[in-house]
């Protein structure tokens, strides 16, 4: 009867330290009543049966009766909590990932694309109140999924992407710029870009740094993240005769300057991701530092659940006094 009980006046749980009492002054109160009578023989007054010491059960029902009503006096209720939640300050996120063949390098494992896939995917997943959007680029950039609530439709995208889609190369300012087209109407209070590349600006008719300057006058932080590990790997450097890839350790050339350069000048933050471990770090890291806000509001219904220890304690009381004057009557 106590299960996910909760109480509105537990101080009158004191007036239990009375019981005790009670049971004290009973035990003085018969001792008390206890005539003594010098007799030569009591076989005249034996009572035969157990009615005789099964009177004070009648004194127990009472004190059980007082314990009940002192409960229903502590008010005991059931609590429901009902939770609301109103994001207060939306975040509108781009993610603009590199698709050149040098992402097929496998310096990562299985290679860079598939690995940050994966992470991208855990990141969507753990930004259930923002909208997010999906740019991919190579020698050119678009836009593969407009910023969207519907995280269903961003992952189902996700997994889409291939290598093969775009022409190659790696146009860092259209991948940059085309992830600010897609900002730059936006009405979020905050709004970013995470542009990732694992190579060196080489495409593409916008340079990053003014696409850079253009995201600094939409007023959009981006944070950059340059995929691969220091020094050779094992890359991707012509087709075999079936059309399959021919791999072949490479240096691996990333243009950090440029992606810390954009970095700061929009507000972001530089990574640098060399292996499955620190690019779920940089992912995790990104998450943390760009929190919604979000405004609980919790609703509290309380249910009185008193009257069944009021009932318990009238019962107890009504069946003490029909056993007082009924079966227990000769013996009072």
């Amino acid at each position: 009867m106590l299960d996910n009980i909760s109480f509105a006046n537990p101080d009158f749980f004191w007036l239990l330290l009375l019981l005790p009492l009670a049971i004290l002054w009973y035990i003085f109160k018969r001792k008390e009543e206890t005539a003594a009578l010098r007799i030569s023989s009591i076989n005249g007054f034996k009572f035969e049966g157990l009615l005789p010491k099964l009177k004070p059960a009648l004194f127990i029902m009472r004190l059980l009766a007082l314990s009940a009503i002192i409960v229903a006096m502590a008010r005991p209720q059931t609590e429901d909590i009902s939770t609301r939640t109103k994001t207060t300050k939306g975040i509108d996120i781009v993610m603009a990932i590199d698709v050149s063949s040098s992402m097929l390098a496998r310096d990562l494992k299985p290679n860079r694309l598939s690995a940050l896939k994966k992470v991208a995917a855990d990141f969507i997943k753990k930004r259930p109140s923002d909208r997010i959007g999906l740019v991919v680029y190579a020698g050119e950039g678009y836009t593969k999924t407009p910023i969207t609530t519907d995280k269903n439709i961003v992952l189902s995208a996700l997994r889409e992407i291939t290598y093969g889609q775009l022409e190659d190369g790696t146009a860092i300012g259209m991948g940059l710029a085309t992830s600010v087209n897609r900002l730059k109407e936006s009405k979020a209070k905050s709004k970013i870009i995470i542009l990732l590349t694992d190579g060196v600006n080489n495409s593409g008719f916008i340079e990053p740094r003014t696409a850079a300057d253009l995201a600094i006058e939409f007023d959009i932080k981006t944070y950059t993240i340059g995929m691969g590990t220091n020094g050779n790997a094992l890359t991707p450097i012509s087709y075999n005769a079936d059309g399959s890839f021919r791999y072949g350790m490479r240096q691996v050339e990333i243009d950090e300057e440029l992606l810390k350069d954009i970095a700061e000048a929009t507000g972001g933050k530089y990574f640098r991701a060399t292996n499955n471990e620190t690019l779920e770090e940089i992912y995790d890291e990104i998450n943390k530092l760009e929190k919604t806000e979000i405004e609980e509001f919790k609703y509290y219904r309380y249910e009185e659940r008193f009257r069944p220890w009021v009932l318990l304690a009238g019962a107890l009381l009504l069946l003490e006094w029909i056993l007082r004057n009924t079966v227990f009557r000769s013996f009072i």
